[in-house]
This record gives C-alpha cells, sequence and structure tokens, in this order.
C-alpha cells in the first residue's frame, strides 16, 4: 500500500485518541475519577470501552492469521474469548463490583485479611500486565514495518507515546471515552473493507478458486488436547485480565455490571464474525499470504491484494487506523489498572503517584519488546491467558465463592501456578516452537488444575488462618446492592 496514506492514518487515530484523552482531563478531578472513573460508567459505554481494551492485536491481527494457516483450529480463539465474558457475568462481575476495592490487590486484602497475599497479587498483576502490552507492541512493530516501511520500533514508541499522554492526562475516566471510540474505529475498519472485498469478488467472478484452495503452508491439525487447554486458557484466563475486571468496579452498582457483561457478549460476538471473514477469504483468494511471517499480516495486506489501486489503498489505510486503535486501547487498559497497582502499594496512592506509575507501567515492557521478537499473535496473547488463568483466576473465583480460602492457600496457589505456567513459556522459547510437546506448547490443561488444588489443599491444612472478618466479607459480596422491594 502507499505509505503516505498509511502514516496519514496512524497520524489520524493518534491525534483523535490524544484529543479525546485530553477531553477527559477536563472531568477528571479526584482520585476517583483516576482510579474508577467515581464509578459513574453506565453499561454502554462500559460496554464499548471494555470492548475497545479486550480487543487486542491478537483479535485484530492473529486470529484472522491463524485462520489462514490452521483453518478451522484457530476458531477456538473467538469462540474461548467471548465465552470467557459469559463466565465473568455467572462468577465474578457483581460480586466484584460489590467488593468496593480499586484494584485486585484491594480485592484479595479485604477478602483475605492480609498484607502479604496483597503483595503477592500485586507483583502477579504486573507480571500479568506486562506480559499483555508486549504483544500489542509488536503488533504496532508488525504494522509500522509492512505498510509505512519505517523501522519496527517506531510503531512501539509511537504506541507508548500516546498511551501515556492520554492516561497520564486523565486517568481511567478519559481512557473510557477513549476505548468506546476505539471500539467503533476497530470494528468500521475491519467491517467496511471485508465487504468491500465481497461485493468485488462477487462482480468480478472466482478466478482464484480455479487454483487449489489449499493452503500449502498450513499447520499440521491441532490434537484434542491441544485445543481443550487453548480453551481451558481462554475461559478461565478472561476471569483474571486485571485491566478487564478493573472495569467492573466502574460501573455505578451490580446490576450495571451484569447489564455491561451482557452487552460486551454481543459486541464480541458481532466483531469476531470479521476477523474469521478475512481469514476465509484469504483461504480461498489469496493463499499466497501464508508465506514466512505474513500470517499475522493479512489484514493488512489483504485489501490491496484483492482490490488494489486507490480504492485498495483507502481500504488498507481504515484497516491500519483500526489495528493501530486496537494496539493503543489495549496498552492503554492495561497501563491504567497497572497504575492504579502500582501506585497505591509502591506511590501512595494520589494522582501524582498515579501518573509516575503510568509511564512506568508503559516503559518496562517497551524494553521487553525491544529485547524479544514477535510470534504469532495469537498464540502469545494465548500464553498469556493460560497464566492469568492459573495464577488470578484461581484466587478469584475462590475468594469470591468459597469461604475456606486462606492467605497461606491463596499465596500457594498463586505461586506454584505461576512457576509451572511461567516454567512451561520459557521452556517453549528456549526449546522452539518446531519441537514443543504438546503439554509444553499449551500448559493450562494441568496448570490450572493445579493451582486450584495447591490452593484447596493447603487452605485446608491452614483452616485456622480464616480471617474473622470472612463472614462480613462473604455477605457483602453476595448481598444485592438493591434489593427488590414487593408490595404489600
Amino acid at each position: 500500500m502507499n505509505p503516505g496514506v498509511a502514516i496519514a492514518a496512524l497520524v489520524v487515530v493518534s491525534v483523535a485518541t490524544a484529543v479525546i484523552g485530553f477531553y477527559g482531563l477536563r472531568i477528571s478531578r479526584t482520585t476517583g475519577d483516576f482510579y474508577v472513573a467515581s464509578r459513574t460508567v453506565r453499561p454502554w459505554w462500559n460496554a464499548s470501552a471494555i470492548g475497545g481494551e479486550y480487543l487486542s492485536a491478537a483479535s485484530f491481527l492473529g486470529v484472522a492469521g491463524l485462520i489462514l494457516l490452521s483453518g478451522t483450529d484457530a476458531l477456538w480463539f473467538p469462540v474461548g474469548y467471548t465465552a470467557g465474558y459469559l463466565m465473568l457475568l455467572l462468577f465474578v462481575a457483581a460480586p466484584l463490583r460489590r467488593s468496593g476495592a480499586y484494584t485486585i490487590p484491594d480485592f484479595t486484602e479485604a477478602r483475605l485479611d492480609s498484607r502479604i497475599v496483597r503483595k503477592v497479587t500485586s507483583l502477579v498483576v504486573v507480571v500479568v500486565g506486562w506480559l499483555y502490552i508486549v504483544p500489542q507492541l509488536h503488533g504496532a512493530a508488525l504494522t509500522i514495518r509492512i505498510t509505512t516501511g519505517l523501522p519496527s520500533w517506531v510503531g512501539s514508541v509511537a504506541v507508548v507515546i500516546v498511551v501515556c499522554l492520554t492516561v497520564v492526562a486523565g486517568g481511567m475516566r478519559s481512557i473510557t471515552f477513549v476505548q468506546a471510540f476505539q471500539y467503533w474505529l476497530k470494528l468500521t475498519a475491519l467491517a467496511v473493507p471485508i465487504l468491500f472485498i465481497v461485493i468485488v469478488l462477487a462482480g468480478t467472478g472466482t478466478p482464484a478458486l480455479s487454483a487449489p484452495a489449499v493452503n500449502p503452508t498450513s499447520l499440521p491439525p491441532a490434537g484434542a488436547y491441544q485445543n481443550v487447554s487453548l480453551l481451558v486458557a481462554l475461559l478461565f484466563g478472561t476471569l483474571g485480565l486485571p485491566h478487564v475486571l478493573v472495569r467492573f468496579y466502574t460501573n455505578p452498582d451490580g446490576q450495571s455490571a451484569r447489564r455491561t457483561t451482557v452487552i460486551v457478549l454481543g459486541l464480541l460476538s458481532v466483531f469476531y464474525l470479521f476477523p474469521t471473514a478475512y481469514g476465509l477469504v484469504a483461504r480461498m483468494f489469496a493463499p499466497g499470504l501464508a508465506r514466512a511471517n505474513q500470517a499475522d499480516a493479512l489484514v493488512l495486506l489483504l485489501p490491496g491484494e484483492l482490490v488494489g489501486g486507490t480504492a485498495g489503498d483507502l481500504l488498507s489505510a481504515l484497516v491500519v487506523a483500526g489495528a493501530f486503535a486496537a494496539f493503543l486501547s489495549t496498552t492503554s487498559g492495561l497501563v491504567v489498572s497497572l497504575a492504579g497497582v502500582i501506585s497505591q502499594d509502591v506511590l501512595g496512592g494520589e494522582v501524582g503517584g498515579f501518573r509516575l506509575a503510568a509511564v512506568i507501567s508503559a516503559v518496562v515492557p517497551l524494553g521487553f519488546a525491544f529485547m524479544t521478537d514477535s510470534m504469532a499473535l495469537a498464540g502469545s496473547v494465548g500464553l498469556v491467558f493460560a497464566f492469568t488463568a492459573s495464577t488470578v483466576c484461581p484466587v478469584l473465583l475462590l475468594g469470591i465463592w468459597w469461604r475456606g480460602l486462606t492467605d497461606a492457600g491463596a499465596i500457594a496457589g498463586m505461586v506454584t501456578g505461576g512457576f509451572l505456567c511461567g516454567g512451561a513459556m520459557i521452556a517453549g522459547a528456549l526449546v522452539g516452537a518446531a519441537n514443543l510437546a504438546p503439554w509444553l506448547a499449551q500448559p493450562a490443561a494441568w496448570t490450572v488444575p493445579t493451582a486450584f488444588a495447591v490452593m484447596l489443599v493447603v487452605s485446608h491444612a491452614t483452616a485456622h488462618r480464616i480471617p474473622a472478618t470472612m463472614a462480613r466479607v462473604m455477605t457483602r459480596l453476595h448481598t444485592p446492592e438493591r434489593p427488590l422491594v414487593t408490595e404489600r
């Protein structure tokens, strides 16, 4: 595509993001504004913002690329991403909102009455956030390199600068406006080009189908273990994502939190139709895009490949704008959640500390992005979900629904799950993807049950450590905020 058009698209979406973020500064005055938007975000706004931050580089670029390479096996990603929100609706959304906490460490400290649990949870949340930011920066680097010819690092640095400006300006309230805008931009950026491509193909016939439609570089079919393990990672990992969970603190009440989750399910279901369509169209009409290191760029390249000309450049520019919005929105959500944790635990919890923590939260993963190579975006994010499912998710589910959880059990489970899953991820990177054993490539099927089991066993063994405040906290978590009033 035309590099000038791509650069213009990137500039426009970056400026629009910054302008909307600075608009939020006008109404961000208190600490509550910066951390949870003073709990005043209504369901449609919050749902759009969640869609904006949750639909990351893996969703925008990676899903279509995996469908191009592996066909129906890749459909587990959109299914798992969406179904994870159903679990949020059923098990986490309203109780977490009722806890009254600003961050996940706030919740674990209140539930287990332990500063040590808070510190361990804070460390885990920071690790999860940084692991999740790195693929966003890799995606930005890929987009810049493919569409403009500029050095890859320009994309990563641009994302960090724009995110720091918007988060520092207005915190959660600013980011809510930004992410809601970015969800609808991403949806438009995928929907318009693929619909145009389908119309063009329908009008010109299907000459590509005369050639073999089989992708010569397809990945080997995934076995039952890989599919089950991936689904476990996506379902349970969604329950522990810090940037998603903090959104439920911004709703006015538990009912609003549940309504938000229902709306998100609809928004995600609509969105994932389009990356799936890109992957299927590419397998049929542009299998050559499956060349090495091109699968993740499929969404960026398909309009130019099948439409071409000025129309192809304009459609590609729209896709580039949507892709950059994906990197910005997810990274900003993660930075807000990490800044809240770091600020409260290290920097005093005031607005000034939040702003400094936001810069730290964005700059540290930038260094990791420079030191690592981009792997398949959806696959790398899947491993982050596995890590989250093995650490944060068990302590949240058991903390909300089981009275017997103790601080010792929570710590033992998080540490065990973190070491096992992290060790599998490191071993996989050292061995190389071609030689990975299934249990190493997709560890969630055994690391998640192990983390739950360790929490249960250790908690039973340390039942004397159940906090005296347990009954009061559990009552608060499960008592509706707006009880029904019956007529006499």
